[in-house]
């Protein structure tokens, strides 16, 4: 369920992106993708770690309840969700008030760009409710609510959409220091909705579940304490690798510059790609990113009560139903990167940076969602150290690659630390639980059939438009043929399975059940 409203989000998330762009053009998205890199820092500030700690934290307690035969043990949960809250509040209200009280020296000295500071003084002010918001979407996951996730993120984005439309209509003709104003209010306003919508549906959650349980011995101090413990490790990681992330990404446009790029030019080509290229790389996996999500309170709760061939079982399904999608994504978007981003951006520039990354897209599915069972099984540590390790190497290479190579240089570099970085993580999961790799089945046969797929689509295509116009379709018809073409070869190649006569008999006793009723 989760997956499917994450991907009506993201479909609508990428279509109003490509308004967007379309509307402010290349340099006002690569303004914006500059002030982008200055509120991923000041979010992993602002939120230190009280997802992921509410998610552990809240599944452990379940998970322990449970097996003792307990019922809901709402007064400790809800003793929990309040020392998060106060967790958050604290690193929420301080980031807040440094960005928006430094934001004329990070928008002239570090972006070099006063047009950004207006937009660093509206998003520091959405720090308080990002970071209160999570801790609710935080208790949601880990309690198994999802579909109220669902719901906070509709209304986020609603909001989004209302705000930015209006801003764009309203202020965004004064010129790009506007537009990039209206794009960064319409964000702000989402995380306003995130943090309503959430808290409404928490207090309902919480009203319901308080007639089930009893009293808790613990108090709130003793929680503020386990929330910290559990999410500062997480945050000193986070701190590190958004750190070098920003850094790398306020190298870039520098690096441009010094590849012959002037100013503007600089900003457009770091735009297409950030602002373009990126969100359409990672909008399919929107599915695999639910998935992963789902995957910490999980594997959580199995650690948590010594399930060890459940998470051998989960391993071995993540592994497979994520090569598959990925691997078919990645197929696609080399086949029809021209007719994708022309047809998406109307620019050239972004159907070709699509073209040359669209091979990297099995690789950084897959690291996130072997990063969602890393962290599901305790090993945070040991992402967090990659991840640095990752972002450093990626520091360096900006200032060697970019100035000599351009753009192109940039995406040789995300190429080499997605390598890196899967690498590292696949094999700690396959040394923490034993999880054996098929290479010829989860990998070799997809990409057999992915060829075969994108061999075979253009041709068909082309003979279905002898008869048929499908101009008015673009993109849509020959990817979802190409789809099809692939599930075709994934089965005839034993990659998929379906059982006919276990599905029919499982289709026989439902009516019979219905029947008897």
């Amino acid at each position: 369920m989760l997956s499917g409203v994450s991907i009506l989000i993201r479909l609508i998330g990428v279509s109003f992106n490509a308004f967007i762009a379309v509307k402010v053009g290349e340099e006002c998205m690569g303004l914006f993708t500059l002030v982008s890199s200055v509120y991923g820092l000041s979010v992993t500030f602002a939120t230190s770690g009280v997802n992921l700690a509410v998610v552990s934290l809240v599944s452990g307690i379940i998970a322990k309840a449970e097996k003792r035969g307990e019922g809901m043990p709402s007064e400790k949960l809800k003793r929990a969700v309040r020392a998060a809250v106060l967790y958050s509040l604290f690193f929420g209200a301080v980031t807040g008030v440094v960005v928006y009280a430094f934001s004329d020296f990070i928008g002239v000295r570090l972006l070099g760009d006063a047009r950004t500071v207006k937009s660093l003084r509206v998003f520091a002010v959405s720090l308080v409710p990002i970071a209160v918001s999570t801790v609710f979407t935080g208790y949601f996951t880990g309690a198994r609510r999802i579909y109220k996730n669902a719901v906070v993120s509709l209304c986020e984005q609603a909001a989004k959409i209302f705000v930015i439309t209006a801003g764009l209509v309203l202020i965004a003709p004064r010129g790009i220091e506007w537009a990039c104003l209206a794009i960064v209010g319409g964000g702000a306003a989402s995380e306003a909705a995130s943090l309503i919508s959430s808290f409404t549906l928490y207090i309902f959650d919480r009203t319901r579940k308080n007639r089930l349980a009893g009293k808790d011995s613990s108090n709130l101090f003793s929680s503020v304490k386990e929330v910290a413990s559990l999410g500062i490790p997480v945050a000193l990681g986070s701190y590190a690798r958004q750190g070098l992330l920003t850094a790398e990404h306020l190298a870039i446009p520098w690096g441009l510059s010094r590849y012959g790029l002037d100013k503007s030019e600089s900003l457009s080509a770091y735009g297409v790609m950030h602002g373009m290229v990126m969100p359409l790389v990672m909008f399919p996996s929107a599915v695999l990113y639910s998935f992963a999500g789902l995957l910490v309170p999980e594997l959580s709760e199995c650690r948590a009560v010594g399930n060890e061939k459940r998470v051998i079982s989960i391993g071995e399904k993540v592994f497979r139903a994520s090569l598959f999608f990925s691997i078919c994504v990645a197929g696609i978007f080399l086949s029809f990167s021209e007719v994708i981003g022309i047809s998406m951006y109307q620019s050239a520039e972004a159907a070709r940076q699509l073209h040359l990354i669209a091979a990297l897209i099995p690789v950084m599915y897959l690291d996130s969602a072997v990063d969602g069972m890393l962290k599901g099984l305790g090993e945070q540590v040991y992402c967090m150290k990659v991840n640095v390790v990752d972002s450093a190497m990626c520091l360096v290479l900006v200032f060697v690659l970019v100035p000599a190579f351009g753009i192109d240089g940039y995406i040789a570099l995300l190429i080499i630390s997605e390598m890196v970085n899967a690498s590292l993580s696949i094999m700690r999961l396959v040394k923490v639980t034993g999880l054996k790799i098929r290479i010829v089945k989860w990998i070799v046969l997809p990409f057999l059939s992915v060829f075969g797929a994108t061999l075979l689509t253009k041709p068909f295509v082309r003979l279905i438009g002898v008869f048929f116009d499908l101009k008015n379709i673009s993109a849509a018809f020959p990817i979802a043929v190409c789809a099809v073409f692939y599930i075709v070869f994934c089965c005839a190649l034993g990659v998929i399975r379906f059982d006919a006569r276990r599905l029919a008999g499982g289709i026989i006793k439902k009516r019979k059940k219905r029947a008897c009723e």
